[in-house]
């Protein structure tokens, strides 16, 4: 008899199941909308919706399921779970003044642990402080008070230690602390009276979750250290699998512990989002399809939507560079691509630079890992081989980590 496993992945704007069995070819997929992100209702109809549209057969048989949510989007319940307090969405940046007290620049005003603060002065009598994936387990589980060690990271615990730090324990909501697991180990099974309404195997597992972008990581099934993960969205984000911890807040580089490894990675606004400035999508595929990546265009340009930089250069005043802009329209996009390979590529050794695990192969997720002459470019300034990750959802890491019996993130 086949087991399935289901990861629920929970963005902006929807959320999405994915269900493995014993591949890595789903065998099923849904997805379901929500007009507002910060709308834990929303939410709890989208994941009780995505399960009872799960086939018959998959249910009775589900074996175990992992849910991702956006990272640092926080909010405070009741006793019986009921939202008491609005969402901090991951960008919310209420929380100036409580960061400013935490005077840690790990822990700006959209961090966890400001967030947590914020709601401490403003709901004390609140029972629980929940980020969002560890809410949607607890109403599967009855279990509240639990989280995981990649949730919990820019809330102030301590993933080096793996316990919560004496100086965040005196600060404001510590009576919130959670118990923190690592990802994909058993919260518990689902709760009785859900699993007989929705005709899912009362043994179904339910694991400790993960971030949405820490999911999609894994979707790429990149395991070994000096592997990375470039995400070609609207922005570029750089993510390296690293024996050792890098850790600086200057260039906005953190590391999240990864099993016995570290995810070191950095973010820069170079990406889609200045292409789609400039060109259509027909039009990038028309241009692209011309260009020969063996032809350097000449041009040295530092692509950016608009002034400011994260990483690698940590600058809010840096102005883009794209000109001199040549009449050729291809050669313009070839030099705009060529500038964001360097960024990539300048990303990947300033995380030498601090420590990690030298690069020795790039899996590219995102929008931009379908532009066959950007990967040849981005090869040749990177010097390691690129490829295309087969799979890249986020729903699709978490049925990953929810099939690992034993954890794919155990440390020991």
């Amino acid at each position: 008899m086949a087991e399935y496993y289901l990861g629920l992945d929970f963005g902006t704007s929807g959320a999405r199941a994915c269900v493995l069995s014993q591949g890595e070819e789903p065998v099923f997929e849904i997805r379901a909308g929500f007009d507002d992100p910060s709308s834990p209702v929303q939410w709890r109809e989208a994941l009780f919706g995505l399960l009872a549209q799960l086939p018959t057969e998959i249910r009775a048989q589900l074996a175990s399921l992992a849910i991702d949510g956006t990272s640092g989007t926080l909010f405070v319940t009741d006793g019986d779970l009921e939202p008491a307090s609005p969402v901090l969405l991951y960008n919310d940046g209420r929380a100036v003044a409580e960061a400013r007290e935490i005077a840690n620049p790990r822990f700006g005003p959209t961090s966890g642990l400001a967030k947590r603060l914020w709601l401490a002065r403003h709901f004390p009598d609140a029972a629980y402080c929940f980020h969002q994936a560890d809410w949607l387990a607890a109403l599967l589980t009855g279990k509240a008070g639990i989280t995981d060690y990649h949730n919990v990271l820019k809330s102030g615990f301590d993933v080096e230690t793996m316990t919560w730090p004496d100086w965040v324990k005196l600060l404001p909501g510590s009576k919130w602390q959670q118990k923190v697991l690592v990802p994909g180990d058993t919260i518990g099974v689902i709760d009785p009276a859900s699993a007989k309404q929705l005709g899912i195997n009362p043994s179904c597992h339910v694991r400790a979750g993960t971030t949405d972008s820490i999911a999609a990581f894994m979707a790429a099934n990149v395991m070994e250290a000096g592997e990375a993960v470039t995400s070609l969205g609207t922005t570029m984000v750089l993510k390296l699998l690293s024996e050792t911890r890098v850790d600086d807040a200057d260039s906005g580089v953190y590391s999240h512990r990864y099993g016995r490894l570290w995810l070191a990675g950095g973010a820069s606004n170079t990406g889609g989002g200045v292409l789609k400035q400039f060109f259509s999508d027909d039009e990038l595929a028309r241009l692209s399809a011309m260009i020969d990546p063996n032809q350097p265009s000449g041009l040295d340009y530092y692509p950016l939507p608009r002034p400011g930089e994260r990483f690698p250069i940590n600058n809010p005043k840096l102005a883009p560079r794209m000109e001199p802009r040549p009449y050729d329209d291809g050669k313009f996009l070839k030099g705009l691509l060529e500038g964001m390979a360097r960024i990539e590529a300048q990303g990947y050794v300033r995380l030498a630079e601090l420590g990690a695990t030298p690069l020795k192969k790039v899996i590219t997720v995102g929008g931009g890992a379908k532009n066959e002459a950007w990967r040849q470019i981005r090869q040749a300034f990177l010097g390691v081989p690129v490829g295309i990750a087969r799979y890249t959802e986020a729903a699709h890491g978490a049925a990953r980590l929810a099939r690992s019996a034993t954890s794919i993130l155990a440390i020991v």
